[in-house]
């Protein structure tokens, strides 16, 4: 089973998110991908995706986090014990998101959010300062990604399993050409 944790603003609907659906369909899997809408209010999408998880047996869970969804995925990976796969994870987003409080729209969507200054404080609560076990992370960071340091992100994730890229951006355009390799991680 993998969860596909979207990033700030983000949807079910994005690129990657599509990606991996039709990825796990070509493999007769797709019943094998949860992909939720999570709500804006980061306690309310931690307690989603933990109830999720626990449905799940941890050896055989996997998570797909992209940028804010990294950071939800990273302390999940930490409750549950599960792999995580992260593309351009948040590092600090209760420092980084503070310029986007109040009415933001939704990516491949026509919805909108209302982020709230107590989100930040949400954040913060979630915040894994360190892991363990670094093998049962991936990191997929590309250099050219124009909202988090790539050098923070490999800091973060020091002794796990790296793929930098040379270029590319936050939301990672090139993501089909590394799609194999972030499944494979996951065991697909």
């Amino acid at each position: 089973m993998i969860i596909y944790l979207h990033g700030f603003r983000s949807s079910p609907q994005s690129v990657k998110a599509q990606l991996i659906r039709a990825a796990l369909e070509r493999r007769g899997r797709s019943d094998d991908l949860l992909c939720p809408q999570l709500p804006v209010s980061p306690r309310a999408a931690a307690q989603m995706i933990e109830a999720a998880a626990r449905l799940e047996d941890p050896q055989q869970l996997s998570l797909i986090g992209s940028s804010l969804g990294g950071y939800y995925a990273t302390w999940l990976a930490e409750r549950t014990g599960c792999r995580a796969a992260l593309l351009n994870p948040a590092i600090t987003p209760y420092e980084d998101l503070r310029s986007q409080i109040g009415t933001q729209p939704v990516f491949f969507s026509a919805s909108t959010i209302e982020v709230r200054p107590e989100h930040m404080e949400e954040l913060r609560a979630l915040d894994t300062p360190s892991i363990t076990r670094p093998e049962r992370y991936f990191l997929l960071a590309a250099t050219g990604d124009e909202v988090i340091d790539w050098r923070t992100m490999t800091a973060k994730y020091a002794g796990c399993r790296q793929r930098i890229i040379k270029g590319s951006d936050h939301q990672i355009s090139d993501f089909a050409d590394h799609l194999g390799e972030v499944l494979a991680f996951c065991g697909i």
